[in-house]
């Protein structure tokens, strides 16, 4: 059993807290914010995760989980000391490394013991030596300690999953036997273990996500270019996928990407490069068609109902993805914004994401279901491929409808299907239908 101490716990703080104290370490999560350790301490979730709530009920009852706003509690006895503290975007697309310092500066003041300090921020190339700067500066002795980048590669939705079952992990550090004690926290879950230096571990995680983002940005194109020709996306992408250089994953068109990650490491990533005297098109690219598939829904709307202005969308999904009540960066805002700009009313229904979605979009009016929303709508929008919207009772919701419109902006229904019920149907690159071509 080691002793670790998580700063943060946000999304990636407290699911690597939850789950190192799940392999059986005594670990305790620090977190500024009163309001959400007061939370924590009562069982109640900051966030929205997939079997976040039990894991957390059965570590704390085995004492090997805790919770405090004290930096001196939580760092006591710590051997490993992670900061997952948020890193978000700033003016010009760089991260905004603030909270990074305040914890790096915390832990150095406080630190009375030989300790670990691993970065689990996804923070620009070169931190991990920053950071090891601002300890130095700021300890009260010549106390050993040694940085280690271990970036994370959790998905929303599945982030426990992820942690416990990774397709690898990632070290760095210029100290090879801190690395070494670091793999063996993760020994257990029988991953690949790479250690490498810090700049290169930190450069991994940019590269991951930046690629990621690439393979959407690439068949959302591909999707534009088949609507056009009168080719079907969806097939294109399985044909594609079968060819083991390519495989399946990452290749569904729809709205584009949100969330927490992939714009913010992308834009980073770029301005990374920009500050070095590198030209990041391709990154560049991939930001503008990202953007361009919110502006398409748009315009497939304005082609079915001619003007917006004082019609009424549905919005079916809020979430920038399903099984998340994350509203960060979320097509549905994006959306949203620019039917308000057109002069539309907008509705909203998700899941989970209710109470997130009062907060950051406050203008949608929001409704309890999915057949309240379609009560007098002009027009659907599917936003977030939720398991639910995939078994509605497609004709109370036509039924419903001022008009049958939906547009299916993550291609769940089967256009013959739904033009079957009586809808006007629009997906994304979806074939002669969306091309206008007629089959012969």
């Amino acid at each position: 059993m080691k002793n670790i101490a998580v700063i943060g716990v946000g999304y990636v703080g407290l699911v690597t807290g939850v789950c190192f104290a799940d392999l059986g370490n005594r670990v305790v999560c620090v977190d500024i914010n009163e309001e959400k350790i007061e939370g924590l301490k009562k069982g109640i979730m900051p966030i929205y995760e997939p079997g976040l709530e039990e894991l957390v009920a059965r570590n704390v009852r085995a004492g090997r989980l805790s919770f405090t706003t004290s930096y001196a509690e939580g760092l006591k006895e710590a051997e490993f000391v992670f900061i997952a503290v948020g890193t978000p975007e700033g003016v010009d697309g760089e991260a905004d490394l603030q909270y990074v310092r305040m914890a790096a500066r915390s832990i150095a003041e406080l630190m009375d013991h030989p300790m670990i300090i691993v970065n689990k921020s996804t923070v620009p190339v070169g931190t991990g030596d920053w950071v090891a700067d601002i300890v130095r500066e700021y300890r009260n002795s010549d106390v050993e300690f040694a940085v280690v980048s271990n970036p994370e590669f959790l998905r929303e939705g599945s982030a426990i999953s992820d942690f416990m079952y990774p397709d690898r992990v990632v070290l760095g550090s210029l100290n090879r036997e801190a690395a070494e004690k670091v793999a063996q926290l993760y020994l257990p879950l029988r991953a690949p273990i790479m250690i490498t230096d810090l700049r290169t571990a930190e450069m991994i995680k940019y590269a991951s996500n930046a690629f990621l983002a690439t393979r959407i940005s690439f068949i959302n194109e591909i999707a534009n270019i088949c609507e056009a020709l009168g080719a079907d996306v969806k097939e294109v992408a399985t044909g594609m996928g079968y060819d083991k250089r390519i495989g399946h994953a990452f290749l569904d068109a729809g709205v584009g990407y949100g969330g927490s990650c992939f714009p913010k490491d992308v834009k980073a990533l770029a301005y990374m490069a920009e500050i070095k005297g590198r030209h990041p098109q391709l990154l560049r690219a991939v930001m503008e068609i990202n953007n361009y598939q919110r502006r398409a829904v748009v315009r497939k709307l304005e082609e079915a109902l001619g003007t917006l202005r004082g019609k009424t969308i549905g919005l079916l999904g809020l979430a920038f993805k399903p099984n998340t009540d994350d509203m960060r960066e979320a097509p549905s805002v994006h959306i949203a914004n620019m039917l308000f700009a057109a002069g539309a009313k907008v509705r909203g229904y998700d899941p989970v994401a209710m109470r997130n979605a009062r907060r950051v979009a406050p203008q949608i009016e929001l409704a309890d279901d999915a057949y309240s929303l379609a009560a007098g709508c002009d027009a659907i929008v599917v936003v977030t491929e939720w398991n639910e919207f995939k078994q509605l009772d497609l004709e109370r919701i036509r039924d419903l409808m001022n008009r049958p419109v939906l547009i299916d902006g993550r291609n769940i229904y089967d256009p013959a299907t739904m033009r079957e019920l009586g809808f006007y149907y629009r997906g994304m690159g979806r074939g002669y239908e969306d091309s206008g071509a007629e089959r012969r």
